[in-house]
C-alpha cells in the first residue's frame, strides 16, 4: 500500500472511531462485538467495576486477558476508552502498571478522564495506569522504550493499520526478552480485493485490514517471533449489505500469543509438567488450542518448550529432557495456526450480534456494553 494510500486510511480510522462511532451500537458488524465464554472470575469481577460510559465505547473482539499478571507491565495497543486497560490494571496489581495508545484523541480523552475513578475503584493509592495520544506504528514517538514491557495486548485494533509489519517489529523492539503479544484481531481466509480494501465502512469495521492468517504466519517469521500460537478462534458473518466487495471471503475472530525467545534461550522438546500454581489455572494451563497442559507430564516440541522456559511461566513448570529413543514432537505452524480448520474440526459456530440497549445494566458476560435485559441474553455470543 502507498504512503498516501496508507495515510487515507490512518485518518478514515480516526474518523470512524472518533467521529462517526458514538457507542458499540453504532458499528454495522459483529466483528468487534464477539464476547469470551471463558473469562475468569477475575475478569468478570474487574468487568463490573469499569465506568458506564468507558464500556459504551469499548469497540474489541473479546477482552485479551492472559494469564499470570501480578507486577506485569503491560502495553495496549489501540487502547480506545480504556476498558481492557482498567481491567488489566486490577489484574497485575497495584504494583504493575498498564499504558495505552491510541491515535484517536476523543477515545483517549475518555480514559484519561477516568484513571483516578478506577484506581478509586480497586482501592488503589495511586493509579497504575496512563495513556498516550500516538501510532502503534511509531511507539518511541510516545516514549516507549526497549525491552522495557513483559506483555503487549491488542483488542480487534492491528486490523485497521496499513502496515502490519512495522506494528510486529516495533511490538518486538519494546518487549523484554521472554515478553509476550496476546492479541485479538479478525482473519480471512484469502485476500482482500482491492475494492475491498479501499471500502472505508469495512475498513472501520475490522473487515478491509483483515490479513489473511497465512500472512501473520509469514510476518511472525519474519519479525522473528515464536508462534504465532493460537488461542481460540470463532467465524463471524458479514452482513448482507456489506459483503459485496468480499466476494466469498471468510472471517474469523482471532486470539494469538507471539513470544520473544532469544536465541540464547532456545531449547530442546522437553516433557513438561504443571503445577497447578497460577492462580486463575489450577487445573490446566491452556498454552494454545492445540497444547493445553496439566499436572500430567506432557511432551512438547523444542518451540513450545523454549516459550516456556524463557517467559513468566517458567516457574509454573517442571522440565525433563525426553527419555532416549522419544520422537520429539515437531510443529507445523500452518496446520497449528489456521483458525478456520480450528473452526470447522471443533464445529464453533459464529458470534451473533447483541441487541439494541435500553437502558445500562450491570455487564456479566464481557461481551457487549452494559445492557438492560431484553429476554435474549442467551443468545448473547
Amino acid at each position: 500500500m502507498s504512503t498516501d494510500a496508507a495515510e487515507k486510511v490512518k485518518e478514515g480510522v480516526k474518523a470512524y472511531y472518533g467521529k462517526k462511532l458514538k457507542t458499540s451500537d453504532d458499528l454495522q458488524t459483529n466483528a468487534c462485538k464477539l464476547g469470551d465464554k471463558q473469562m475468569t472470575p477475575a475478569v468478570k469481577s474487574a468487568l463490573k467495576l469499569i465506568h458506564d460510559e468507558v464500556a459504551s465505547k469499548f469497540y474489541g473482539c473479546g477482552l485479551v486477558a492472559p494469564e499470570a499478571l501480578d507486577g506485569m507491565k503491560i502495553l495496549d495497543l489501540g487502547s480506545g476508552s480504556g476498558q481492557d486497560c482498567f481491567v488489566l490494571s486490577k489484574l497485575v496489581g497495584e504494583h504493575g502498571h498498564v499504558t495505552g495508545v491510541d491515535m484517536t484523541k476523543e477515545q483517549v480523552d475518555v480514559a484519561n478522564k477516568y484513571i483516578k475513578y478506577h484506581a478509586d475503584q480497586f482501592g488503589y493509592s495511586k493509579p497504575n495506569t496512563d495513556f498516550k495520544l500516538g501510532e502503534m506504528e511509531h511507539l518511541s514517538d510516545v516514549g516507549i522504550q526497549d525491552s522495557s514491557l513483559d506483555i503487549i495486548i491488542s483488542n480487534c485494533v492491528v486490523n485497521l493499520t496499513a502496515d502490519k509489519s512495522v506494528v510486529l517489529k516495533e511490538a518486538y523492539r519494546v518487549l523484554k526478552d521472554g515478553g509476550e503479544v496476546y492479541f485479538s484481531d479478525v482473519y480471512t481466509d484469502t485476500k482482500l480485493s482491492e475494492e475491498a480494501r479501499k471500502d472505508e465502512v469495512l475498513w472501520g469495521e475490522c473487515v478491509s485490514g483483515a490479513l489473511h492468517w497465512k500472512e501473520l504466519v509469514e510476518l511472525n517469521k519474519e519479525v522473528g517471533f515464536s508462534g504465532p500460537h493460537l488461542v481460540t478462534a470463532r467465524p463471524f458473518v458479514v452482513e448482507e449489505h456489506l459483503r459485496k466487495p468480499l466476494g466469498d471471503a471468510q472471517f474469523v475472530s482471532a486470539t494469538y500469543r507471539l513470544f520473544k525467545v532469544p536465541e540464547s534461550c532456545k531449547t530442546e522438546a522437553s516433557r513438561v509438567t504443571y503445577k497447578g500454581t497460577i492462580e486463575e489455572s489450577p487445573e490446566e494451563f491452556k498454552f494454545n488450542v492445540h497444547n493445553i497442559l496439566t499436572k500430567t507430564p506432557k511432551d512438547v516440541s523444542s518451540d513450545v518448550a523454549s516459550v516456556l522456559s524463557a517467559s513468566r511461566f517458567s516457574k509454573h513448570f517442571e522440565f525433563q529432557p525426553l527419555e532416549p529413543g522419544t520422537t520429539a514432537p515437531i510443529d507445523d505452524v500452518y496446520i497449528e495456526a489456521d483458525p478456520f480448520a480450528y473452526c470447522a474440526s471443533n464445529k464453533v459456530a459464529p458470534g451473533a450480534c447483541c441487541p439494541k440497549p435500553a437502558k445500562p445494566v450491570e455487564q456479566e458476560n464481557g461481551c457487549c456494553p452494559k445492557r438492560a435485559k431484553t429476554g435474549n441474553e442467551t443468545r448473547c455470543c
